[in-house]
This record gives structure tokens, C-alpha cells and sequence, in this order.
């Protein structure tokens, strides 16, 4: 039950509905934030959340509706509004200048700016502003030079810079290492005590319990319920995001591993700009086991990824597959020989939006002899395959000859299970196989994911949710700039090493 015994609401967000064409985003939201205190915004991806902070922050308008700050209706058209009526955001992809300083980042873009700004006044302000939370930050080093976790805060002290009285987190824990997110969370809790209002958005219901005071719950569009979050718990609130009960733990068989089939070594790959993003990383996959790689995003995961299923060079290493060195291959002679993927961004790397959900259940499959007659397509044994598919891996879509672009997000991914999985690959790849998930789906693909292992397939996991890893997979190794910095067994791992050892330390 809601608590409403003498508080003072700082935003009264009234029947606010935000449309985009053939969507309704936000239906008729209701809600407040109270003075001083941790909101968390939680919801499925695609429920809302973002879309609703945008409108507060004046970047999206709503067609209907009202909000009230400290009383007083106001109208938000543009960032601008927001700020000079004291509301910040920082965005879940950050809005910096990389070759500006932290310093400049942070004055950049505020009212008063102008050639004559006194960078000394700025600069003592901001440094008051990093004692009183806190924080060491080198204002003088450029954005590129930071960590992620740095450039973070640089995002909060520009909303703190000018003073904001609300301050709009969106998905804030996703780039950060344990340790960084724990000093998040005692720094908000510093804030709150200072009377500043924090709207958090997240869709991992461990930080709501730990960080808000109270918690609103989105559900396509709508709102479900405002709670305090003393008064509720996990399982309550998966309910409530996904209209069903969610099994938090799910059962993990402890057969041993089989013998090494997929093995690296010395693995050398570049990024896009053409340094070295993979440094001679060398480890192995067993029969029915899942290996873990933890790491802060930007450490050299994605490179890794695409080299190991062809549409990235190597530069050096090697790749053995059942005894066959199958680096740089391309990746459907890499996918004919038993290894499947699923990539880390769904809609630009494993499906055509475009393309019908039978077309791309038999996405490079084509050439199979069980889908051809002689040099032509059989399509009624493919189209036989599509429905089979949609069965057995619960992709609700009116029909396969549907749009793959206007499923969800979560029967997406399902249509992604379904094409790897469906013929027993010997090596799975998956890299973030659910970010972005309600946790009805994380649960659905955590159950496949094992359903796999017990098969004997090997599985390299790579993912940023520690929670994930430490569920999932039977070895963890944790990668840093490019290398690996620690390899052990998940029953001897600690939370709190993994974190350092993301961090390089």
C-alpha cells in the first residue's frame, strides 16, 4: 500500500499519453514524485519507461495530459524547458563531446555560456560539487580517455551543475562494474538526503529493491501500480511487469562437462578504428558446459563475437572446431560445421525486420539439401520447418508470413533461439542473449540456455548481468581491455573479485 501521509509531491504527472503511428507509448499515466525521495520507473522493455522520461525531459511532446511541478502546470517542448524549470536526464547513451574535457562537457550547453564563461568559477563549482559526493574525476582529462564509469558521472555533474531539483536516470547500471554500481547507489542515497528527487529507470528488479524508496510499474504502456517498495517484493513485481508468476531459480543439472571441442589460442582481433580490441585470449569450451565471460561493455566482447562466427578478421590465433582450425572461415561454412550464434543486437545482426518470420526462421539455411528441390527452394518442407519452429520455441505471431519488425522484442529473440537451436549445433555463441528482455522471456531463454548444456552443447556465454553468469554458467572468465584477467569455476567465484577484476585490478 502507497503511503500518501504527509508528503510533498515535487511532479504531479496527470492522464499523460504520448502516441507514436501505430502505438501507444504512454496511456493515460498518472503519477507523482515525492520531494527527496528514489522513484524507480520499472517495466518491460517497450513498456513505457523511456518514452515517458523523454516526455518529462521535454524531448518528446505528449498529446495529452498534464504536469504539475511544485503545483504549477508547466510545458515541456524542448531539453531546454526541462532544465530551466530544474529537471536533468542522463540518457542511457550518453550525450558527450569525446575530445572535450569533463570540465567542458559538464558547462557545455548550460544557460549563461558564453566566450567569456569564467572556467575558473565553473571549475571550483564542479570540484565542491565531486567533494560533496565524493567523487575523483579529472576534470581536465578528455571524454575518450575516461572509463565508462567516469563518463557516467561527467553526465550526472551536468545536471548537477545547473542545479536540478529532479534528476532522470535511465538504465544508469548498465555500463557500470558492481563496485561502480555501489557507489552509485550510496551517492544517490546522498542526494535524496539533500532533497534532490531521483526518477530511476531500470528493468533489473534487484536494483529497485535496493536503491527506491517507491517503485511504479509499466505494462505496455499503461500503469499498474505505484508501491513502496518496503511493502513489496521481487516476485510481486515480476508479477506485476509480466501478468504472471516468474521462477527466479531454475534448476541446474551438475553432470560433468565432456571433453574440449572448441578451443582458442593466442586469438588477435582489431576494432573498427583498427587497435587491437583482442590481445592473445586464449580458453576452451567443453561438452555440455557453459563458459561465462563477464566484462563492462567496450572490453572487447563484441570483437571477440564477431571474429569467433566470421564477419570480423582475425589477426592472429587460432580456432579449432573438432580438431579443425576454422579461423576466419566465413560464417556459413563456420555455421555448416555446428556452431551457432545469437548476436547481441537482434535487429541489426540476426534478423531482417523486414523479411517474414518464415524467411528468417530458414536464414542461411538455404543451401541445406532438406530445404531444396534440386536448384529450387521446397517450400512446403520450409514452410513445414517455420511452423515447427513457432511451436516447439512459443513465438506468438499471427502467422509465419507476419513481419519479423512488429513482433516484440521477446518473440524476436525466440525467433533467433528457434533458427540456432532447432538443429542441435555442437558450440553455441551468445552474446547478451537477453538484454533488453521483460523477465517472463530472461526466464525462457535461461531454460533453453541449460536445455542446451544438458544436451551436451557447449555454450559461451557472454553477458554484462553478473546474475546471469553466476545462474547460468559453470566457468566464468572475466575480460578486461581486451584479455582475459581471471578464469575460475562459478562455484569458487566471488561477486566482489568478478568485480574487481572487471575494473583491471
Amino acid at each position: 500500500m502507497e503511503d500518501t501521509k504527509n508528503v510533498e509531491n515535487l511532479l504531479e504527472i496527470r492522464n499523460l499519453t504520448k502516441r507514436f503511428p501505430g502505438v501507444l507509448a504512454n496511456d493515460q499515466i498518472t503519477m507523482d514524485i515525492r520531494k527527496g525521495e528514489i522513484h524507480a520507473l520499472l517495466g518491460e522493455n517497450g513498456a513505457g519507461k523511456s518514452t515517458l522520461a523523454e516526455c518529462l525531459f521535454g524531448f518528446y511532446q505528449y498529446e495529452e495530459g498534464d504536469i504539475f511541478l511544485r503545483g504549477k502546470k508547466i510545458n515541456l517542448l524542448t531539453p531546454r524547458d526541462a532544465i530551466k524549470n530544474r529537471i536533468g536526464m542522463v540518457h542511457q547513451h550518453f550525450q558527450l563531446v569525446d575530445p572535450f574535457t569533463a570540465v567542458e562537457n559538464i558547462v557545455l550547453g548550460t544557460d549563461g555560456l558564453s566566450a567569456i564563461i569564467n572556467m575558473r568559477e565553473a571549475r571550483e563549482n564542479i570540484r565542491t560539487l565531486c567533494e560533496q559526493y565524493g567523487l575523483d574525476l579529472d576534470l581536465d582529462a578528455k571524454i575518450w580517455q575516461l572509463c565508462v564509469g567516469e563518463q557516467q558521472w561527467v553526465e550526472i555533474l551536468k545536471a548537477l551543475f545547473v542545479g536540478v531539483d529532479l534528476l532522470i536516470l535511465d538504465e544508469p547500471t548498465a555500463v557500470l562494474t558492481p563496485q561502480e554500481m555501489d557507489k552509485l547507489f550510496a551517492v544517490l542515497e546522498v542526494m535524496k538526503e539533500d532533497g534532490l528527487s531521483i526518477i530511476f529507470i531500470t528493468h533489473k528488479l534487484k536494483e529497485v529493491m535496493a536503491v527506491s524508496d517507491r517503485v511504479t510499474v509499466l505494462r505496455k504502456g499503461k500503469k499498474v501500480a505505484t508501491v513502496n517498495t518496503s511493502d513489496t517484493s521481487q516476485r510481486e513485481l515480476a508479477k506485476m511487469m509480466v501478468g504472471r508468476e516468474v521462477l527466479f531459480r531454475i534448476e541446474k543439472d551438475d553432470k560433468p562437462a565432456g571433453k574440449e571441442i572448441f578451443t582458442v589460442k593466442d586469438f588477435w582481433t582489431k576494432d573498427d578504428r583498427g587497435q587491437d580490441a583482442v590481445k592473445g585470449l586464449s580458453f576452451s569450451l567443453r561438452e555440455g558446459e557453459i563458459l561465462g565471460l563477464a566484462g563492462v561493455a567496450g572490453n572487447g566482447q563484441k570483437e571477440l563475437f564477431e571474429a569467433l562466427v566470421g564477419v570480423r578478421k582475425a589477426s592472429h590465433g587460432e580456432v579449432i572446431l573438432n580438431g579443425e582450425n576454422v579461423e576466419n572461415f566465413r560464417p556459413n561454412a563456420i555455421m555448416e560445421r555446428g556452431v551457432g550464434h545469437i548476436p547481441e543486437d537482434r535487429l541489426r545482426a540476426g534478423l531482417v525486420p523486414g523479411f517474414q518470420v518464415l524467411e528468417n526462421l530458414y536464414l542461411g539455411l538455404q543451401r541445406s539439401n532438406s530445404f531444396r528441390n534440386g536448384p529450387l527452394l521446397n517450400k512446403k518442407a520450409i514452410r513445414e520447418y517455420a511452423l515447427r519452429c513457432v511451436e516447439d520455441y512459443d513465438v506468438i505471431t499471427p502467422s509465419i508470413n507476419h513481419l519479423t519488425k512488429n513482433l516484440s522484442g521477446g518473440n524476436q529473440q525466440k525467433l533467433i533461439l528457434a533458427r540456432e537451436l532447432k538443429n542441435d549445433p555442437a558450440v553455441l555463441l551468445a552474446a547478451q542473449p537477453t538484454r533488453g528482455l521483460d523477465v517472463g522471456v530472461v526466464e525462457y531463454v535461461h531454460e533453453q540456455l541449460l536445455i542446451m548444456r544438458g544436451r551436451g552443447m557447449a555454450i559461451l556465454l557472454i553477458t554484462e548481468e553478473l546474475d546471469e553468469l553466476f545462474l547460468l554458467a559453470d566457468r566464468i572468465a572475466v575480460m578486461y581491455q581486451g584479455e582475459i584477467t581471471g578464469l575460475m569455476d562459478t562455484a569458487d567465484a566471488h561477486l566482489d573479485d568478478i568485480g574487481l577484476l572487471m575494473a583491471g585490478c
